[in-house]
C-alpha cells in the first residue's frame, strides 16, 4: 500500500466514524428522550430489562450510549442496580443491529435486485433525500431524519473507502503473516479490546473489522476472539463515565466489564473445545462482512442467555469489587440526582429530567410564599423559620438548575430543545424571585412584631382579600407549569391584571386611612412593602404563564401576547376580568 492508499484508507475510517457519529445523533434527537424515559420506568423482571436494553440500544445504535444512561440512571437513584444489569445485557444484544446494516456491503449478484441492496446503489439517493430534508425542512422532526440518512450514507461511503484502500493488501505477505498472529486468542482478543477502547465503539471497530474482511486474510477462527476483545472494548466507555459517580454507579460498570469477560471466556471455553472434538469446518474458511455479523450476534446473544439466571451472581461481583459502605447505607447525599452529568449525552433525556427537577422548584417557591402570606394574620417563628429554609433550598435549585441548563445548551440541540432549555431558564429566575418575596414578607411582618404593630382591622379585611387573590394566581400559573395544562396558564393574564388594580386600590384606601388618622406612617409603610411583594409575584406568575404558552406556539411573543389580550375586542379576556373583579372585589 502506497502513501495515497494510507491517505484513501484513513478518509474512509474518518468518514465511517463521523457518519455513524451524525447518524447516532439522528437518531437519538428523534426519539426525544421518549426511549429513556422508558428505561427510567423499567420494572425489576430481568427478561423485560433485557428485550428494552436491545430495543432501546437498536434504535440509537450505540450499547456505549445506553450503558453510559444506565450508569447516570444507577448514580441518580431511579435505577437499581439489579434492573441494570438486564438493561446491560441487553444492549449488546441490540448493538449487533449496526453490524448487519454494514454487512450489505458485502453482497455480491449481478441480478437487479442485489445491485439495489447494495450500499453503493442506495447510499447516494439516501445522501440525497437526507440533504433535502436537512436543509428544506422546517421542523425538527424533517431535519432529524435527514441526518439519520445523510448520517447512514456517509457511512456506508466511509465503509467502501475502507474497503477499496486496504483490498490491495489481500497481495501483501506480510499483512498477511500479521493478521495470522491474531489466531493467537489472547492477542486477538487484547488487539480487539484496544481497538474498541480507542475509537470507545463496539458497532464501529466491528464496522472496521468487516472493511479489513476484503483483503482475505481473516479466517473465521482468527476473527472470533477479535470480536470478543471488542464487546471487552466497549465497556471502557461505562467505566469512563462512571467516575466521579457513585458506589452503586461504579458497581453498574463493573457489571458491564464483568459480563464481558465472563461472556468472553465461557464462549472461548466451548468453542475450543467443542472444535477440538467435533472440528468445526468453517474454522479456516474466510470470512466476509456477513461472516461477521454472525458471529457479533451469536457470541452476544449465547453470553446473554448463559449469564440471564446468574444475575444475582454479577451483582454480587460488583459488591464485591466495591463493598457497601456505612455512609452508602444511610442513602445518598446528591440533593439534585437527577441532574447527573451523564444526562448531557442525551440532551432530550436531561431536559425532562431537569422539567422534573423544576417542577420541584416550583413547589417550593408556591409554598413559602403561601406560608409567608399565613404570617401577615396569624405570626409563628416556627412558619417563619420554614418559609426562610425553603427560600434558601429554592436559591440552591436555581443555581444548579442554571449550571446544568448553561451546560446543556452547549451540547447540540434542535430548535424545540432549545426552546425548552430557555423556557426553563426564564422560569427558574421567576420561581426564585418568588421565594425572594416570601423573604421579604417574612422581613416585613418580624419588624411589625419588633414594633408590636398590627393592621386595622378594615386593613386585615383588604389584605385577605389580596392574599385570596395571590393564592388564587400561585394556584393557577404553577398549577399550570407542573401539569403542563396550557389551558389553566391562560387564565392567569386575566387575574394578573385585577390584582394590578387591586395592590392600587389596597394603597388608596390606607392613605385615606392615613388622613384620618386612623393609621400610621410605620403600618402604612408596612403596608406598601407587602402589598408591593404581593404584587409582584402577580408579575412572575404572569411571566411563567407567557413562557408556557410561548412553547406551544414559538411564534408568540411575550408583549405582543400581553397586548393582544388587552385589546377591546378580545371579548374572553374581558368576561375573565370581570368574573375576577368580582371574585376580589375590596367591601
Amino acid at each position: 500500500m502506497d502513501i495515497f492508499g494510507i491517505l484513501s484508507l484513513i478518509g474512509g475510517l474518518a468518514l465511517f466514524l463521523y457518519g455513524m457519529n451524525v447518524m447516532g445523533a439522528g437518531l437519538e434527537k428523534v426519539s426525544g428522550g421518549r426511549l429513556e424515559r422508558i428505561l427510567e420506568k423499567l420494572t425489576s423482571n430481568p427478561l423485560k430489562a433485557v428485550l428494552l436494553g436491545a430495543g432501546v440500544t437498536a434504535v440509537i445504535q450505540s450499547s456505549s450510549a445506553t450503558t453510559v444512561m444506565v450508569v447516570g440512571f444507577v448514580n441518580s437513584g431511579i435505577m437499581k442496580l439489579s434492573q441494570a444489569i438486564g438493561i446491560i445485557m441487553g444492549a449488546n444484544v441490540g448493538t449487533t443491529i449496526t453490524s448487519w446494516l454494514l454487512s450489505l456491503g458485502g453482497i455480491e449478484g449481478d441480478s437487479l435486485f442485489i445491485r439495489l441492496l447494495k450500499p453503493s446503489s442506495f447510499s447516494p439517493v439516501l445522501a440525497l433525500i437526507g440533504i433535502i430534508l436537512l436543509m428544506s425542512g422546517k421542523n425538527d422532526k424533517r431535519k432529524n431524519v435527514g441526518e439519520i440518512l445523510l448520517g447512514f450514507a456517509v457511512l456506508m461511503y466511509g465503509m467502501e473507502a475502507m474497503s477499496g484502500a486496504v483490498k490491495p493488501l489481500a497481495d501483501v505477505p506480510e499483512f498477511t503473516n500479521i493478521l495470522m498472529m491474531f489466531q493467537n486468542p489472547i492477542l486477538g482478543v487484547l488487539v480487539g479490546a484496544l481497538l474498541t477502547a480507542v475509537i470507545q465503539s463496539s458497532s464501529a471497530s466491528v464496522g472496521i473489522l468487516q472493511a479489513l474482511s476484503v483483503t482475505g486474510a481473516f479466517t473465521y477462527g482468527s476473527v472470533l476472539p477479535i470480536i470478543m476483545g471488542q464487546n471487552i472494548g466497549t465497556c471502557v466507555t461505562a467505566m469512563i463515565s462512571s467516575v466521579g459517580a457513585n458506589k452503586n454507579a461504579k458497581r453498574a460498570a463493573f457489571v458491564h466489564l464483568y459480563f464481558n469477560i465472563f461472556g468472553t471466556i465461557l464462549f472461548l471455553l466451548c468453542y475450543y473445545i467443542l472444535n477440538a472434538v467435533f472440528r468445526f469446518p468453517f474454522t479456516d474458511e474466510t470470512v466476509g462482512y456477513a461472516g461477521i455479523a454472525v458471529i457479533h450476534s451469536i457470541f452476544n446473544i449465547f453470553t446473554t442467555l448463559a449469564l440471564l439466571p446468574a444475575v444475582g451472581l454479577l451483582e454480587r461481583f460488583a459488591y464485591l469489587t466495591i463493598p457497601e459502605s456505612g455512609d452508602e447505607k444511610e442513602g445518598s447525599r446528591d440533593d439534585f440526582p437527577l441532574l447527573d452529568e451523564r444526562f448531557l449525552a442525551t440532551p432530550s433525556f436531561a431536559i425532562e429530567q431537569c422539567h422534573t427537577v423544576v417542577k420541584q422548584m416550583a413547589g417550593l417557591s408556591k409554598d413559602s410564599f403561601l406560608g409567608a402570606m399565613e404570617l401577615v394574620s396569624h405570626y409563628s417563628g416556627k412558619l417563619a423559620k420554614k418559609v426562610i429554609e425553603q427560600e434558601n433550598t429554592v436559591d440552591r435549585y436555581e443555581d444548579k438548575l442554571r449550571a446544568y441548563l448553561t451546560r446543556l445548551s452547549g451540547q447540540s440541540l434542535g430548535y424545540a430543545d432549545s426552546q425548552n432549555v430557555s423556557t426553563l431558564m426564564h422560569c427558574i429566575t421567576d420561581f426564585e424571585r418568588i421565594s425572594d418575596h416570601a423573604a421579604n414578607v417574612v422581613e416585613s411582618v418580624q419588624a411589625m412584631k419588633k414594633k408590636d404593630l398590627s393592621f386595622s382591622k378594615k386593613a386585615v379585611e383588604e389584605m385577605e382579600i389580596f392574599r385570596n387573590a395571590i393564592s388564587d394566581i400561585l394556584e393557577r400559573s404553577i398549577g399550570a407549569f407542573i401539569s403542563e395544562d396550557e389551558a389553566l396558564a391562560r387564565t392567569v393574564e386575566p387575574l394578573e391584571e385585577v390584582i394590578d388594580e387591586l395592590n392600587k386600590d389596597v394603597k388608596k384606601r390606607h392613605v385615606k386611612r392615613l388622613r384620618k388618622g386612623k393609621c400610621t406612617i410605620e403600618l402604612g409603610l408596612a403596608l406598601s412593602d407587602i402589598a408591593t411583594n404581593y404584587e409582584r409575584v402577580a408579575d412572575h406568575c404572569s411571566n411563567i404563564s407567557v413562557y408556557m404558552i410561548q412553547v406551544q406556539d414559538n411564534q408568540l411573543e411575550e408583549h405582543e401576547y400581553v397586548n393582544y389580550l388587552k385589546e377591546e375586542d378580545n371579548r374572553y379576556f374581558t368576561e375573565q376580568v370581570a368574573e375576577f373583579k368580582n371574585k376580589y372585589l375590596l367591601p
